[in-house]
Order: C-alpha cells, then sequence, then structure tokens
C-alpha cells in the first residue's frame, strides 16, 4: 500500500461535536502523532458539554491522548442532538478556530456520519478550513453509517489498546451505552487494519488531496 509521509507539523486542529468524539474517532492518531512532541500545539474546539461533568471528562481525556503536545481546548454547549438549529452560531464558533490558528492538519467528522451534530461539524469545516487537510474520522456507534474509508493511520496493539483504556478511563458518563467497550473499540481498529495490512489501524475520509509530484 502506497504511504505519504506528512511534512512537518506543529499545530493540529480537533473539532468534536460532543466529548468523546475526538477519542474515539483519532485516538489512537492523536497517540502516535504526539508522542515525543513537546512542540506541537493541539488546538480542540468541542462544541457541546461546556459547564458539565462531560467537559472535566474531556479535559482530562485529551491531556492523556496529546501529551505531551500543548492543548488548547473550548468546550461550549450548544445541545447535543439539535445543532442544525443553531447553524449560525456553530458556524461562527467553527470560524473563530480557525481565526486563531493555522493548523497544518486537521481532524472532523465526515459527511457520511449519520449524526446531525456530526454531519453538520463536517460540512462546515471545508467551508472554514479550505487551504488544510481535513481527515474526516469514523465515530462508531449504532447508527449503522460506517463506511470505506480511504486513508489510514497505522496503530500499534500497544497504541491500540492504550486508546481503548483511556476511552474507559476518561468517560465513565458514557459506559451504560452498549456499544461502548474495549471490544468494539479494538474490533473496527482491527478491521482497519485488515484493509490496510497491518494488526491495527484508524480509518480516515478525505475530500481534497493536493499532490505534489514533481522533483521541484
Amino acid at each position: 500500500m502506497l504511504s505519504l509521509t506528512a511534512p512537518e507539523i506543529r499545530h493540529v486542529a480537533l473539532l468534536g461535536a460532543h466529548c468523546d468524539d475526538l477519542a474515539i474517532g483519532a485516538g489512537g492518531s492523536l497517540l502516535t502523532l504526539c508522542e515525543g512532541r513537546p512542540e506541537l500545539t493541539v488546538h480542540a474546539l468541542v462544541l457541546s458539554g461546556g459547564g458539565t461533568v462531560r467537559e472535566d471528562e474531556e479535559r482530562a481525556a485529551l491531556a492523556d491522548f496529546c501529551a505531551p503536545a500543548r492543548v488548547e481546548l473550548t468546550v461550549l454547549s450548544f445541545p447535543d442532538g439539535r445543532m442544525p438549529a443553531h447553524w449560525l452560531e456553530v458556524k461562527q464558533a467553527v470560524a473563530g478556530l480557525r481565526e486563531r490558528v493555522t493548523p497544518d492538519l486537521v481532524f472532523a467528522p465526515h459527511r457520511g456520519d449519520r449524526h446531525q451534530d456530526h454531519r453538520l461539524v463536517a460540512e462546515l469545516v471545508p467551508q472554514v478550513f479550505r487551504d488544510q487537510l481535513v481527515l474526516g474520522y469514523e465515530i462508531l456507534k449504532w447508527d449503522g453509517d460506517l463506511g470505506q474509508p480511504a486513508v489510514f493511520q497505522p496503530l500499534t496493539g500497544e497504541i491500540a489498546r492504550r486508546k481503548a483504556d483511556l476511552l474507559a478511563k476518561h468517560y465513565p458518563s458514557q459506559h451504560g451505552k452498549d456499544w461502548y467497550d474495549e471490544d468494539a473499540f479494538l474490533g473496527l481498529a482491527r478491521l482497519r487494519g485488515v484493509q490496510q495490512h497491518t494488526r491495527y489501524a484508524e480509518g480516515f475520509h478525505v475530500e481534497k488531496l493536493a499532490l505534489t509530484l514533481g522533483r521541484g
């Protein structure tokens, strides 16, 4: 399988509709990317959960998932499940992040996600982050909307298991969901690993990617 190496990454933007979206969709990639990179800054925007126990969970989780990188996290309080009714305000929040940072890489939901909040964020991000590589992460859930990602980040067995451990540790408010367990997270990672010839992986959707094939 063809592999491409990203240029130097110093600033990463993370966008999620809910606390835990980022860790579920890209936690293994964040562990891989941030490991041993204290010079990296992660700029995260989560649109719901502000002022609740979920914000506390998210702050503790991203501190672990992104260590030793510096994390700047904003958690807002848009209503879960009803974000499309606040389209303008959500877009202003996403645009506000773009005004604060010019990231080298963006993680966000992808347009094929059936959850209305995820899909709204996925539709807004390319309008705001026009010149950045956006990796659309997938969120395992009961909706049955898993598609076929085209981009994969391999995960070592250690990182795949650490992702599952951190999800269990930091998001106790989600433990009542019947799909939220280690078997599910490792199962999807194993499937994506099969698709790209490694043990584990995370998959991403990409809408646009510019190549430079000349010799320079």
